[in-house]
């Protein structure tokens, strides 16, 4: 079930959040996620608008900041492969004609699921925190294969 994310879901958001960056990001030393818990906690949850997956608890979530935004979706890793990512992402793209989002380019899985949805690469970034590039990945509604 996808709802809307509560103040309560914070804590469940939180634990969801750090287990999942990390086992996606394993070309970025975890310490480093460890250390944006404060971060995501008090600035980008606060000022995103997130939805739930919930059964028998939560699943995965996804965060849209100004409206346009994919700030975050991720989902547990016990439960990858199983339709949650795309289900909240189809849930978004009903909602809203006009997406962005940020990715890690070692982040192949991810880079080609956006793919599969429709996104498209349409420049190059540099995480100076990280060191890492990303593509900045755009979704259009009238340009959806």
């Amino acid at each position: 079930m996808i709802r809307e994310a509560s103040r309560d879901d914070l804590p469940a958001l939180l634990d969801l959040w750090l287990v999942s960056t990390t086992a996606a990001h394993p070309f970025i030393d975890a310490s480093y996620w460890q250390e944006s818990l404060g971060l995501v906690r008090e600035v980008y949850l606060p000022g995103a608008q997130t939805w739930v997956d919930e059964e028998d608890g939560l699943r995965g979530f996804i965060s849209v900041m100004d409206a346009r935004f994919v700030g975050a979706l991720f989902v547990a890793p016990d439960a990858l492969g199983q339709g949650i990512g795309g289900a909240l992402m189809r849930h978004v793209m009903a909602r809203v004609d006009d997406l962005s989002l940020e990715v890690y380019q070692k982040n192949t899985r991810a880079v080609n699921f956006y793919h599969h949805l429709g996104f498209r690469i349409e420049e190059s970034a540099w995480q100076e925190e990280t060191h890492h590039p990303t593509w900045i990945m755009r979704w259009q509604a009238d340009q959806t294969p």
